[in-house]
């Protein structure tokens, strides 16, 4: 049986906690944030202007070789404007539980990344993770604390 990893990130940005809010709860905005040969786009259509728990949000990604997957998470938990917390309920790893987290602090918002994540195939999957997905995970990450840093300000 593979293992279950984890990931954290934590970034330091210069806006208003309802600010950090209104851009990260909105799934349209991730493809900013995210590298361009990820291919990321979402393809469901929001039915709601605010997040909520239940909410379903498909995406198309390329994590891998340019390999298009779909993927489909789903809102779990959501307490404005503190955290939410999506889970993938179909796609590429066994178990995406990926957690944001939001707080206030002087001049800005601390915003804490903890993804847990399982890949499929046992311990082909943990190979895999060593030699190729903990890396690209790491690279999406950098990638988006630099795209932060470029729209926000940097702290």
């Amino acid at each position: 049986m593979s293992k279950v990893y984890s990931l954290r990130a934590v970034q330091r940005i210069p806006v208003t906690l309802q600010e950090a809010w209104d851009f990260f709860s909105r799934p349209d905005n991730l493809a900013d944030i995210t590298p361009n040969d990820m291919g990321f786009v979402v393809r469901s259509t929001s039915h709601s202007k605010e997040m909520y728990p239940g909410q379903l949000i498909e995406y198309t990604v390329r994590p891998l070789f340019g390999i298009p997957v779909y993927w489909m998470t789903e809102i779990t938990h959501v307490q404005e404007p503190v955290y939410f917390v999506d889970e993938q309920r179909y796609g590429p790893y066994s178990l995406w539980h990926h957690q944001h987290h939001f707080k206030e602090i002087p001049g800005g918002v601390e915003m804490t990344d903890i993804v847990h994540y399982k890949i499929p195939f046992w311990f082909i999957g943990d190979i895999a993770n060593t030699l190729l997905v903990r890396k690209k995970l790491q690279q999406i990450f950098d990638f988006r604390k630099q795209a932060v840093e470029q729209r926000f300000g940097k702290m």
